[in-house]
Formats: structure tokens, C-alpha cells, sequence
């Protein structure tokens, strides 16, 4: 069965090794050529992200050399994968082909600067997360003590995306800016996000916040990562199924998807180790859901809710 994974940070892994790295065969990488094709990973999202860490005069830098190994060593050194910039083109991958979408996990990189922004939606990028752990111009993130939500930029941000047609990934922020990301997104989405009600984490959403995404058409995509998962990290497949059928009882089953977060954890689950294990998750899957629903995790629902041209 196809899978679109909506999140993974392969360009970071590609990043670090300093073009040591293959993405067609590299072991190191969980999400390569091979593994994609192993996996049945019929569209892939890849993440730009920038350690907050990083010198703000050169977080943009990084940014656009991430975007360059995207483009360079993804999309140009393997025919089969094809950059989606119009999200029409899902409907027309041939059966060979990888569709490949470019996002942004973080605008700390961006600064106040909205050119910038425009400068990487010119780049591809079709996704954009406002926010990573910490706090940047734009909002609190998850982990920020404050708590607070959207400043005056990064309302601006949320509209630059409702008039590009670019989805609002509210992933990684904090409650107040969620809600506030509610109130003004035309295509919300949660790209690799569980639910608290099984494993009571910031980065996870409460019932409130994933019943408000459903009832604004927005998806929620589950993340493979065991420390949302499951409290104690001790996280099995059937675990991460538990996200998913909770998710369906508040009214989602036609809006939940995946996001693996693949090359963006250390820590797996057994049988969820990298791209090339997705079928793993399928298989576990069919024997709790109808095959009709299966399909729609693994596919069916962001073809059905993603942005229309």
C-alpha cells in the first residue's frame, strides 16, 4: 500500500555528513532511495531545519544549503523522484516515481524578514512549521515556558500561507499559538503530532485541539517517535496504533495521516526503524481497521484534504 510520510529530517543527516552521505543507498540515512522504495513511500515530505542554536546572522545560510542538498542530491541524482510544487501533481506521479515536498520546520532562520520566506516558497517549499521547540519571532513553541502564542509576524506568516496555498504545520507549537494558528489558517495541519490522552507530552495535542483540527478540515498525522508514543519511551507499533484509533473516536478517521519524523529521532520502534519498515505499520494496521480506512491513513486523506489549486 502507498504511504505519503509527511515529515522526516533526511536534509539534516545530509547536512551534518558534509557530502558523506548518498541519499540513493547511505545506511546512516532512515529515509534513502532504497528504503523509500522498500517502504512503498509513495510521497515523501523532507523538513528544513536549523538548530536554534545556530548563529542567527547564519541560520538562513543553513536553511538554503539544505535546500540546495534537495535539490542537488535528492531531486537531480535520482530520476524517479519529482519536486511537488503544485499540489495538483500527486494526481499525476507515474507509477515509478517518488513525489518529493519541500518544508520548512521553523522560520527562526527566516528572522523578521518575510522575504525570505517568499525567497523559499520560490525554493518549493510547500509546508511551513512556525515554530520548533523554543520560542523565535513568530511564536512560543512547545517547550517555551511562556506559553504565549502568534506575535504580530507570525499572523503574517499564517496569511502569507493561506494566499500561496502553503499548509500551516502547527506541530511544535504551544497551546495559545495553536489556537491562535485555528483562527486564521486556511490549511492547518498537525505534520507529526500524537495525542495527549495516551502519552501526556507538550509536542502532543489534547482531545480539544485534535477535534478543532478535524472540524476545520485540517489533518493529523501520527509520529513514530517513542517518547510521543508512549509515557515511559517503551513504544510498540500496537502503541502507536492506540493514537490512531483514539484520533478516529474523536471523528478523524478521514483526516489522519503519518509523519515519521524518521532521521529526526534516536530512538524507534520495533519494527518502525526507517522508511524501508513503513509496511510494517500497514500490515498492523489492516488488522485493526477496514482496508478502505487503512488506505486513508496511509494516503487516501491528504490527497483528500491538502490544498486544492
Amino acid at each position: 500500500m502507498n504511504i505519503i510520510d509527511m515529515h522526516c529530517d533526511a536534509l539534516l543527516k545530509l547536512w551534518q555528513s558534509k557530502g558523506t552521505a548518498s541519499f540513493v543507498d547511505a545506511p546512516e540515512l532512515d529515509v534513502n532511495m532504497l528504503k523509500l522504495k522498500k517502504g512503498k513511500v509513495k510521497v515523501q515530505a523532507f523538513a528544513v531545519w536549523v538548530d536554534p542554536s545556530i548563529n542567527t546572522l547564519h541560520q538562513f545560510d543553513v536553511a538554503l544549503e539544505q535546500v540546495r542538498l534537495f535539490h542537488e542530491e535528492i531531486l537531480q541524482k535520482n530520476d524517479e523522484i519529482k519536486h511537488m510544487k503544485d499540489w495538483s501533481e500527486l494526481d499525476s506521479l507515474k507509477e515509478d516515481e517518488i513525489g518529493a515536498i519541500l518544508t520548512l520546520e521553523g522560520v527562526g532562520p527566516i528572522g523578521n524578514d518575510i522575504s525570505k520566506l517568499q525567497i523559499l516558497y520560490e525554493l518549493g517549499v510547500r509546508l511551513v512549521g512556525l515554530t520548533w521547540n523554543s520560542a523565535n519571532l513568530a511564536a512560543d513553541g512547545a517547550l517555551e515556558p511562556r506559553g504565549a502564542g502568534l506575535t504580530t509576524f507570525g499572523k503574517e506568516i499564517v496569511r502569507f500561507n493561506n494566499d500561496r496555498q502553503i499548509i500551516t504545520d502547527v506541530s511544535h507549537l504551544s497551546e495559545r499559538a495553536f489556537w491562535d494558528v485555528m483562527e486564521l489558517a486556511s490549511y492547518p495541519m498537525a505534520s507529526h503530532s500524537n495525542t495527549k490522552h495516551h502519552c501526556d507530552h507538550p509536542r502532543n495535542l489534547s482531545d480539544s485541539q485534535a477535534r478543532a483540527m478535524f472540524e476545520r478540515g485540517g489533518l493529523v498525522h501520527v509520529v513514530y517517535h517513542p517518547p510521543f508514543v508512549k509515557k515511559d519511551g517503551n513504544a510498540t507499533i500496537q502503541d502507536l496504533i492506540k493514537h490512531i484509533e483514539h484520533l478516529c473516536a474523536l471523528g478523524g478517521v478521514k483526516q489522519i495521516g503519518l509523519g515519521s519524523d524518521f532521521d529526526g529521532i534516536d530512538e524507534k520502534i520495533s519494527g518502525l526503524n526507517h522508511a524501508g519498515e513503513t509496511q510494517n505499520l500497514i500490515n498492523e494496521l489492516l488488522k485493526h481497521f477496514s482496508e478502505e480506512e487503512v488506505r486513508g491513513f496511509a494516503f487516501e486523506n491528504f490527497l483528500r484534504h491538502r490544498p486544492k489549486n
